[in-house]
């Protein structure tokens, strides 16, 4: 289907959306598990940590990953075990839980961004 009936059908639009961000994410995750040790959404869950100042509530951070909360909070427990992450109480509200980085997490984040920038680059501009 050409570009100009694709754009002229939703169904077709949604198609090639998603079609894209599935090879776009498949790179991602074959690029950032072999330079870096970790998964694409590993990477985007402590991206999001990191730009909510390095703290933020599990809930809010599976809305800002896109994930399901158990699939968030099994993210954040891999991420904890490989010491890249910490989970903790919040001192104000014990139901809530604090999801943060660690500084051998913020250097994985640093040493892994110029691939993940990279591969979106190329399979975008492709």
């Amino acid at each position: 289907m050409t570009t100009a009936r694709a754009a002229a059908d939703p169904i077709e639009s949604w198609r090639s959306l998603s079609a894209t961000h599935a090879a776009v994410h498949a790179a991602l995750d074959a690029e950032l598990r072999r330079e870096h040790g970790l998964s694409a959404v590993e990477f985007e869950v402590l991206e999001c940590i990191a730009a909510c100042g390095d703290k933020v509530r599990m809930q809010e951070l599976s809305g800002g990953v896109h994930l399901t909360q158990s699939t968030c909070s099994r993210v954040v427990a891999r991420l904890e075990e490989e010491g890249l992450a910490r989970r903790a109480t919040c001192d104000n509200d014990r139901r809530g839980i604090f999801a943060t980085v660690t500084e051998a997490g913020r250097e994985r984040l640093a040493e892994a961004t110029p691939s993940y920038r990279r591969v979106i680059t190329e399979k975008l501009s492709g």
